[in-house]
């Protein structure tokens, strides 16, 4: 009989992370029903919440992000870091997993740094083009490292790269609402080409700032419909603008979109910051993107990942510095241009990765086994 599976699985802190990392943990339930799976992520952060939903037990870690503008605040930081490791110690002596998975975001560094030290094989998987500090640190100890952009060797040990791409919202990968009823479910008409725009779980000010201030452009384009995630900082400011603007049968606003699925259905095009989750997304349903970095990211990480597409012909970039006067022109010319969107799709079906999830579960299962025997 087989030998039951203990998997940890850390990380989080934003939807980017956690969506891929209960991909990674469905397909290997999928694979191995009997695997027992933890979650250890970030307390008070958004996977507290969204992981139970999915389904899987999580404990949270006291840990927070280094201050990098006020290096002072850091002190506590360095506490609570100390607390996490001693907290990731006891759960990995209770749990006794075989294998830990790291996924970015906060948690993943104590932990799998901790789980190294106790001897116990780790994966981690970079979804960025531009490695972060924490992976590179992780990267020494790590058995297998999973990214999804080439030349990431700059980086890591060549020996222990898989090129896998990364893991995306499982019911996009499944059959696709139809398009017509996909504009319904938004209040939009069958037959006008419309353009989604996201800025991620937690909303993008710029994004928002550059619509709210186009809602005349939105009026005086009827033909083309808007579909607009704003997040939930920024919705009530952003339902205020779009009441004073008056009747915009062309435009759907929420704060936060349920189905995603059928939001990309309905989609001709899509803006959207250039976080790697979403980019997979963008490449697996062939999304015509313009991409508008977020400056507040490490490393920049997000332009580096915006550019590796730019450079394939296979997105539009627009700087989040230049996207108040810029973008706004630069989607209606696009959404109105057939061949460009031809030749976006085209290019950004290249560099789809299908499958990443079910890749980065079967390396997880096959280091658990060999670990268990």
């Amino acid at each position: 009989m087989e030998k039951e599976l203990r998997i940890i699985i850390s990380g989080g802190g934003t939807g980017g992370h956690i969506f891929p990392a209960v991909s990674i943990a469905n397909a290997i339930m999928e694979l191995r029903p009997d695997a027992k799976i933890l979650f250890v992520g970030a307390e008070g952060r958004m996977e507290m919440q969204r992981v139970p939903d999915a389904g899987y037990q999580i404990i949270g870690l006291p840990i927070a992000g280094f201050d990098r503008k006020h290096l002072w605040k850091n002190v506590s930081v360095v506490i609570k870091l100390l607390r996490s490791q001693w907290k990731a110690r006891s759960i990995i002596k209770n749990f006794r997993p075989q294998v830990a998975v790291g996924v970015g975001g906060y948690a993943s560094g104590p932990t799998l740094k901790i789980a190294g030290m106790m001897g116990i094989p780790t994966l981690i998987q970079e979804q960025n083009s531009y490695a972060g500090v924490t992976n590179k640190l992780l990267a020494q100890k790590a058995r297998k490292i999973c990214v999804a952009y080439d030349g990431m060797e700059k980086f890591f040990p060549a020996d222990k790269i898989i090129m896998t791409g990364n893991p995306v919202r499982q019911n996009l990968t499944k059959a696709m609402p139809d398009k017509e009823d996909a504009l319904r479910s938004f209040n939009l008409q069958p037959g006008k080409k419309t353009i989604l725009i996201v800025g991620g779980s937690l909303g993008a000010r710029t994004i928002n700032n550059t619509l709210t201030a186009g809602l005349s452009a939105i009026k005086a384009n009827s033909d083309v419909q808007f579909i607009w995630q704003t997040g939930k900082y920024y919705y009530p400011q952003v339902t205020e603008a779009v009441k004073a603007a008056g009747e915009l049968p062309n435009l759907y606003v929420t704060d936060f979109i349920k189905d995603m699925a059928a939001a990309y259905a309905a989609a001709d095009l899509v803006i959207s910051r250039a976080g790697a989750g979403s980019i997979s997304e963008f490449c697996l349903l062939h999304k015509p993107v313009v991409l508008v970095p977020s400056p507040n990211v490490a490393e920049d990480h997000q332009t580096k990942n915006a550019l590796a597409l730019v450079d394939k012909q296979a997105a539009i970039c627009v700087k989040d510095s230049e996207a108040e006067s810029a973008l706004m022109d630069i989607a209606l010319s696009t959404i109105n241009d057939g061949q460009k969107l031809e030749e976006l799709s085209k290019n950004i079906a290249k560099l789809a990765l299908p499958d990443s999830a079910k890749i980065i579960a079967q390396e997880v299962i096959k280091l658990a086994v060999s670990a268990a025997d």
